[in-house]
């Protein structure tokens, strides 16, 4: 079953999705050559603090840490740890949530750290954070969940790979339902499956974690002997884009961006939805 919100708990998730956008803002500016991943996790758990929320990531299924750090060939679920320090060169996905008075905040971003990165890999977080607002874009009244699907795996195979090739929509992990819970129905796929049919229609207070993974080669992950670390399973790097995106009667509201989404869905002419929070 999904979950259909009404306004007022669509305010209650605007105000998690903000301390998320503070998580984001706080652990980039602290990912820097020398720091450790542990390093980053407690600059977030600070942020949930000053702000009275609650990480609804520690202790989910047993998940050691307040966010997921996961670096290079690291899809995601990577767990913080004194002994992984960011290098020069590095990029990092970090994903992060947020609970407030009982509803949830989940999204991720891909940084570089230092600098001389390759074009490849600014083009690789270039192309995983617009195919994550072309499926943003998607979110209208009367379509359908695969149209979401469609507008992510559209943008990724419309785009020219360095070197040749094509990009990897990462298979086994996708978006998903949010608000009473983290994860909820539905599941959001980042490419079409057709034995998978339409999905359910896009209504007023329908909300949806939407979170592209792309890898500069295969689709195919592995999961490490921490029963929580994905990897490519060819060792090329990988990129995570993730916001929470809530359907209004006035559009849709990217409740993890600071902005709500409003100068990003400009560009693809949709004015995003006022914020319930001013």
């Amino acid at each position: 079953m999904v979950q259909i919100k009404t306004p007022e708990q669509i305010a209650k998730m605007r105000a998690a999705g903000l301390v998320v956008a503070a998580i984001h803002a706080a652990t980039r500016e602290a990912a820097v050559p020398g720091a450790s991943t542990k390093d980053l996790d407690e600059v977030a758990r600070k942020v949930l603090a000053e702000h009275g929320a609650k990480s609804n990531f520690l202790g989910y299924g047993g998940f050691p840490a307040t966010i997921c750090t996961s670096v290079n060939d690291v899809v995601v679920h990577g767990i913080p740890s004194d002994e992984v320090v960011l290098k020069d060169g590095d990029i990092i996905s970090i994903d992060c949530g947020a609970i407030v008075d009982g509803w949830h905040g989940d999204a991720a971003y891909t940084a570089f750290v230092g600098s001389g990165h390759a074009p490849e890999l600014i083009e690789l977080s270039r192309v995983t954070e617009e195919s994550m607002w072309a499926g943003i874009a998607a979110m209208k009244q009367g379509n359908r969940l695969v149209d979401v699907s469609r507008a992510i795996e559209t943008y990724i195979r419309r785009q020219p790979k360095p070197g040749g090739g094509r990009y990897g929509i990462i298979e086994d992990y996708g978006g998903h339902g949010i608000g009473t819970e983290m994860h909820m129905d539905p599941h959001l796929l980042n490419y079409v499956d057709r034995r998978r049919g339409k999905g359910p229609k896009l209504v007023p207070g329908f909300c949806l974690a939407i979170e592209p993974m792309v890898s500069l080669g295969t689709p195919k992950t592995e999961v490490l002997s921490d029963d929580w670390t994905v990897i490519t399973t060819d060792g090329t790097w990988s990129s995570h884009w993730e916001h929470s995106v809530a359907l209004t009667e006035q559009g849709p509201l990217v409740l993890t961006a600071p902005d709500g989404g409003r100068a990003k869905l400009a560009e693809y002419g949709i004015t995003a939805a006022p914020d319930p929070l001013g």
